[in-house]
């Protein structure tokens, strides 16, 4: 992108003859092959400036700037001025083309997030997961278009404000029947500034609105989700009583089996004792043996249990 400057000076006769429309328009006969001018005074008079804002077939776009009683230091200001002008109008016109493009891809995605917002009311919770998963890709799309446009719509916007200095710093005066700079930036760069501004603030809508959706639905998943486990806790609560009773029941088995066998034992030794002349009734050391040994073995389990609840 370049930019043809072309200068002239004017006598005193020529500087209102400028003005004059048969003169606007042999300048645009001449200069920019008819088509419509902007222009206006610059430096509160000291020079007037015409352009088209086009690009012509050589590849530059054409400033006429008239030279009226400017000094070198304030022609150089306004030529710079010029120059930022141009250039960043062009630059912030790059976000128009991006704004464009997403456009559809962000309509796309609002009338999905519709879609599965409606789905939020009626789901059965095994579906709840699935519709999880693609309310996330659809978060993730919309973040990597956010990415992907952020950096060259604050760009566009930071450009537009470079314009805006630039065409206040050249203090416009109005020619009769010709647009100014100011008028037409508010007409035709404005415009797709505020276009680009739109898509960037229906992106970020947009984004906030599929992670408001995807909180509710992974919230009502979270609560599924802590229903089946107080279900699930509610049935090992169940089943360790009732392991809790059959190991009861087995202690009262094992007493029983436990006494009778040390109870046997104590019988044989104690028919042992008779038989090697102890004046021993053996019948009724067993019976008494009975009561002692199932003592016993039910204390000697209750401290088992005690000392391995202690040591978990």
């Amino acid at each position: 992108m370049a930019i043809r400057f072309g200068a002239h000076r004017y006598d005193k006769v020529h500087r209102r003859a400028v003005m004059l429309p048969n003169k606007v328009e042999a300048v645009a006969t001449e200069f920019f092959r008819g088509n419509d001018l902007i222009g206006a005074q610059i430096g509160e008079g000291a020079g007037i400036v015409f352009t088209d804002c086009r690009i012509h077939g050589d590849g530059f776009s054409r400033y006429l700037l008239a030279d009226i009683h400017m000094g070198p230091r304030q022609a150089g200001r306004m030529l710079q001025r010029l120059f930022d002008i141009d250039t960043y109008r062009m630059m912030a016109m790059l976000g128009l083309p991006l704004a464009k493009q997403l456009s559809p891809t962000l309509q796309a995605a609002d009338a999905e997030l519709s879609a599965l917002t409606d789905q939020l009311e009626d789901i059965s919770p095994n579906d709840e997961p699935a519709l999880l998963d693609r309310l996330t890709e659809l978060a993730a799309k919309v973040e990597r278009a956010l990415s992907t446009s952020d950096y060259r719509f604050s760009a566009s916007r930071a450009y537009y404000g470079i314009v805006e200095r630039r065409i206040g710093e050249l203090r416009e005066g109005r020619l009769p029947g010709m647009q100014p700079f100011r008028e037409f930036m508010e007409r035709r760069l404005a415009p797709a500034m505020q276009t680009c501004d739109s898509v960037e603030r229906r992106q970020r809508m947009l984004a906030e609105r599929v992670n408001r959706a995807a909180s509710l639905l992974r919230t009502r998943v979270d609560i599924t989700r802590e229903q089946q486990n107080q279900a699930l806790l509610a049935s090992m609560d169940k089943r360790a009583q009732l392991q809790l009773r059959l190991q009861e029941t087995v202690e009262g088995l094992s007493i029983a089996a436990i006494t009778y066998y040390v109870v046997g034992l104590v019988g044989y030794l104690v028919k042992g004792a008779k038989a090697a002349g102890w004046p021993i009734h053996p019948e009724l050391v067993t019976a008494l043996a009975i009561p002692v040994t199932a003592l016993g073995v039910a204390l000697g389990l209750r401290q088992m249990r005690k000392a391995l609840a202690a040591h978990h």
